[in-house]
């Protein structure tokens, strides 16, 4: 047997053991971690205690660290000889949520937003589990580098629920600063079986927006409203109307999503008052279709307020962005293959484009994201969160129809953090990574 030959053999039958063997390895200080960062969560921008745990678990793995990337970002550096960039994602930030889970490592932790309202604190979509993740495959990378050659450069991202930090990082010339990638990796947490792995193509999570508008009345005395405008009927009339852009100028075969999540206005019901503030969510999986839903939210407001005597112009104010999240295709066959060699096909599952939204896409979009040239190919894939014995007792027979009956991300009640989802996001990510970085075949 030549040399090479025994290389592909290692390649196609100990790999996968090598895997295993370095995943069990990591499990016990990635659990350690996960557990100090469940119960310590901070807002985004704000995860300083975070990010230096995540930064020192990989100073400790002996990469290359730096701290302070976009505000709170963490980029750890793993060179290995020659061969291709490889880029794997992680996310930081937590949510002002309640944390109602009963773990005995819950969340009793506050945060001050950014209006300086002081709310509880929870770890409700999983970013811990992601940064912890993704510390476990940096472990399983140094244990292996002998398998492989090339650069892999793991980043903690801040700011993730407000679609923030990855255009931070950007901004902070991570790619002049670490080099650019030949592909970015991502993974999220999801209520799918625990130990499974689901991929899709193509276009994958929805572009979003959240922007404020505020109508502007002439308030006064709620006996008099003759000598009023009122802004809370110009505001229901607005709700009423923006249903219609969906169901009347998005073409059928295209999504989009107008949700009005939050409508405010007045002290006391006798007292009309001088405005009225709304926030609306808009999804689509288009960017274009995702402007013109908003050029058309703007064109309702503005003529409900011309209908309703407003005295002004209504403000509008973006409040988060991100853009649609498109998965290269042959990118993710080619992940999509290292995963069922090194996972097993059984673990695999295909998925629908998801509603939810990311701002992991602008690390691709080379025009979104200001770093020029071309795009980035992306690979973004989630993993089941949902231990074997539920799931088993869940109503349904597909993943989406469990899915409806299980606490989604989010849920003060979720929790995604079990040691078979967690062995499952260390594999994932570090099988990913391999199946780019070349093989030694020397």
């Amino acid at each position: 047997m030549t040399q090479a030959t025994h290389q592909a053999a290692i390649d196609q039958t100990d790999l996968q053991s090598l895997l295993e063997e370095a995943t069990t390895r990591q499990m016990e200080r990635v659990g350690a971690l996960y557990q100090r960062l469940h119960q310590h969560p901070e807002l985004p921008f704000q995860e300083f205690e975070t990010s230096a745990a995540v930064a020192d678990a990989l100073e400790e793995l002996g990469l290359e660290v730096t701290r302070g990337v976009g505000g709170t970002g963490v980029v750890a550096v793993l060179r290995n000889g020659e061969g291709p960039q490889v880029m794997m994602r992680s996310d930081l930030d937590a949510l002002p949520i309640k944390e109602e889970t009963g773990l005995a490592f819950a969340s009793d932790d506050t945060g001050k937003t950014a209006d300086g309202r002081q709310v509880p604190v929870m770890h409700a979509c999983g970013h811990d589990l992601h940064s912890s993740c993704l510390v476990g495959a940096a472990g399983v990378l140094v244990a292996l580098r002998e398998h492989w050659r090339g650069t892999a450069v793991l980043i903690a991202q801040p700011a993730e629920e407000i679609f923030g930090g990855a255009q931070a990082m950007l901004n902070d010339g991570l790619y002049q600063r670490f080099g650019r990638p030949d592909v970015v990796l991502g993974q999220h947490n999801m209520p799918a079986l625990a130990g499974t792995v689901g991929h899709l193509d193509g276009k994958a999570m929805a572009a979003a927006t959240t922007l404020a508008v505020r109508v502007h009345g002439a308030g006064g005395h709620g006996s008099m409203p003759a000598q009023t405008v009122d802004p809370v009927v110009i505001a229901a009339h607005i709700v009423t109307r923006l249903q219609t852009i969906v169901s009347r100028e998005v073409p059928p075969e295209q999504t989009a999503v107008v949700t009005v999540g939050k409508l405010h206005a007045g002290t006391q019901g006798n007292i009309i008052p001088h405005h009225a503030d709304m926030e609306i969510n808009i999804r689509t999986f288009d960017d274009a279709l995702h402007q013109q839903v908003i050029e058309a939210i703007k064109r309702v407001v503005n003529a409900e307020c011309d209908a309703g005597r407003s005295p002004k112009p209504a403000e509008f104010d973006v409040l988060t962005q991100t853009i649609a999240m498109h998965n290269d295709p042959a990118s993710v066959a080619r992940v999509r293959t290292g995963h069922a060699q090194w996972l097993g096909e059984s673990a695999l599952f295909e998925m629908r484009p998801v509603n939810g939204s990311e701002d992991f896409p602008y690390f691709g979009n080379a025009e979104a994201g200001g770093f020029g040239g071309e795009d980035i190919p992306c690979v973004y894939w989630f993993i089941g969160a949902t231990p074997a014995e539920r799931w088993g007792d869940t109503p349904g027979a597909s993943v989406a129809e469990k899915m409806a009956h299980l606490e989604m991300p989010h849920s003060p009640y979720y929790f995604p953090g079990n040691p078979v989802t967690m062995a499952t996001g260390i594999k994932a990510m570090a099988a990913g990574a391999l199946t780019w970085l070349s093989v030694d075949r020397s």
